[in-house]
C-alpha cells in the first residue's frame, strides 16, 4: 500500500490501493475529495481562502479556490467522475487567541467557509467535517474506500 504525502500548499491525487496523508493541519484546511465508484481519492491542503487577495498567488495549491479546482482535474484525469466525487473537509483551527476581533486574524474559521462555499457552487456534497477547535491534526484519506483518518494531539484519533 502506498502512502503520498501531501505538503502545505499542495495537493495529490491516487487510485485504490493508496493512501494521502498530510501532516499539521492548523488553520490550514484539508480537503479530501472521493469517487467511490472509480476509487479515485484526492486531497489537498489549502492555507488561504482566496487567491484573490494576495498578489504572490503563483501556488495555486495554496488557496482554496484555486486549489479546489487543480485536485479536481487531476482527479478528473485519473478516470474520477464529476458527479460522483463527494468530500470531506478537516482543520481550520484557530491555533492562537486574539484579544481583538479582526476576521483577518480568524483564518482558519474563513478558510472552513471559503471552502464550504467552493464546494457548494461545484455541486460537491460535504459528507463529513472535522473543523475549528484550536488543535492541528493530521489525516490519511484511503482510496480504497475513502474513509479519512483524523489524528489529533489530546483529542484522539477518528474515521470520518
Amino acid at each position: 500500500m502506498k502512502k503520498i504525502k501531501v505538503g502545505m500548499a499542495d495537493y495529490n491525487v491516487v487510485k485504490a490501493p493508496g493512501i494521502l496523508t498530510t501532516l499539521g493541519l492548523g488553520s490550514c484546511v484539508g480537503i479530501a475529495l472521493y469517487d467511490k465508484f472509480n476509487k479515485v481519492a484526492g486531497l489537498a491542503h489549502v492555507m488561504l481562502p482566496s487567491s484573490k487577495e494576495i498578489k504572490n498567488n503563483e501556488n495555486k495549491a495554496k488557496f482554496v479556490d484555486t486549489g479546489i479546482e487543480l485536485l479536481i482535474e487531476s482527479l478528473l484525469k485519473e478516470g474520477a467522475v464529476m458527479k460522483n466525487i463527494t468530500a470531506k473537509i478537516v482543520g481550520g483551527a484557530q491555533m492562537f487567541s486574539f484579544n481583538n476581533n479582526s476576521s483577518i486574524l480568524k483564518i482558519g474559521e474563513r478558510n472552513v467557509l471559503a471552502t464550504r462555499e467552493k464546494l457548494k457552487e461545484l455541486n460537491i456534497k460535504i459528507l463529513a467535517e472535522d473543523t475549528g477547535g484550536n488543535y492541528g491534526r493530521t489525516i490519511e484519506l484511503d482510496a480504497e474506500d475513502g474513509s479519512l483518518l483524523v489524528k489529533t494531539i489530546g483529542h484522539g484519533t477518528k474515521i470520518i
